[in-house]
């Protein structure tokens, strides 16, 4: 069946203002000097903390420099300078 009506174009768009592409592109900016985690999601580690022990396991979650590794135990979360790459 053919629909008589055609949705308008300009209605799925949304209006781009100047300051908000400024504001993009400084957040952006700001964004490559912010501390980051060198480790990737899939990447197979050993997190070694003295207060829950050392587990091996595979990143899970990256928010700035912490990372959840999922081990055998669960899900725990280490800041990535306590893990190391598996061999």
């Amino acid at each position: 069946m053919v629909k008589a009506i055609v949705p308008d174009l300009s209605a799925m768009g949304r209006p781009v203002s100047l300051t908000s592409l400024v504001a993009r592109a400084w957040r952006r900016a700001l964004s490559v000097f912010s501390p980051q985690s060198p480790y990737r999601i899939g990447d197979a580690v050993v997190g070694d903390d003295p207060f829950r022990g050392r587990r091996e396991g595979v990143v899970v979650f990256l928010q700035g420099t912490s990372a959840g590794v999922d081990t055998a135990q669960g899900v725990f979360f280490y800041d990535h300078r306590q893990l190391k790459r598996l061999d």
